[in-house]
């Protein structure tokens, strides 16, 4: 930890992201930040205690550079860096759809890459990181992408070839419970609930759900038919999901993650 990290394009995850690392033990003085505007930065160096510098500064003293601005502007971004990188400089990238090829083919020969979806629930050291190396990028590597994203939640390491999945099933996940716990509360709603009613019965039937799926070992299938008694409510509701094809749907969607993910790999916006 005594090792200089510095978080380019510092947004809400990468803010969570710094906030997760010294919460974790990382001394606010190792951590270095960038922002596109002045007064964010400011505001993370009076909030967090770390150094505010430049990118082409964070490049030359970190020893780990985090680019966690949008896939469009990561391209500007690395026009700015290249020149200022040192091969053994570890970069992790957090731009979705971005191969570690591109990367690699704008940096010096050599240079480690890791690449690293995670989501949303880094805000609350909920996250899903799921990991890959580049061509460059060593077990030791790895392990430290891991040991910075274990901060805010869970890590994963997989093949580069699986990510595009991974972003449509972690990276884009959070956003599919979302318009879930939405429709459902609607529905409460059309029942005769008070909004605010149905709120708190999805979301604490979704923790206590979510709960028994990581601690129980049972498969959702075993986790469903314990919920799901003959001739009961619980079969009823399912025959309808299944009548409006919701399964079919939830794979399709899936899908179009994924594709999409695929696409702006390869420079489609």
């Amino acid at each position: 930890m005594s090792q200089k990290v510095a978080v380019l394009g510092t947004g809400k995850i990468g803010e969570a992201l710094l906030s997760g690392m010294i919460r974790a033990g990382w001394a606010p003085t190792d951590l270095l930040v960038t922002a596109r505007r002045p007064e964010r930065a400011r505001e993370l160096q009076e909030r967090h205690g770390v150094t505010a510098v430049t990118n082409q500064e964070a490049a030359k003293t970190a020893d780990t550079l985090i680019l966690t601005v949008k896939p469009q502007d990561m391209g500007t971004l690395l026009d700015e860096l290249a020149a200022h990188v040192p091969a053994g400089r570890l970069i992790i990238s957090g731009a979705a759809g971005i191969p570690t090829a591109f990367f690699e083919e704008r940096l010096a020969q050599g240079t480690p890459v890791v690449r690293v979806m995670t989501n949303t629930p880094a805000l609350v050291d909920e996250a899903m990181s799921v990991i890959s190396a580049g061509s460059h990028a060593t077990a030791e590597h790895l392990a430290h992408a891991e040991e910075i994203f274990g901060a805010v939640g869970k890590t994963l390491r997989v093949p580069e070839s699986q990510q595009d999945a991974c972003t449509a099933l972690s990276g884009s996940g959070p956003a599919y419970f979302f318009y879930l716990v939405e429709a459902m509360t609607d529905a409460g709603i059309l029942l005769g609930l008070p909004r605010d009613k149905a709120h708190d019965l999805i979301v604490q039937s979704a923790i206590g759900a979510a709960v028994m799926l990581r601690d129980s070992g049972e498969h959702p299938v075993k986790l469903r038919e314990n919920v799901t008694s003959p001739a009961g409510t619980t079969i009823n509701a399912i025959r309808e999901l299944e009548n409006h094809g919701v399964r079919a749907a939830l794979i399709a969607a899936l899908e179009a993650a994924r594709d999409r993910s695929r696409e702006l790999a390869s420079g489609n916006s």
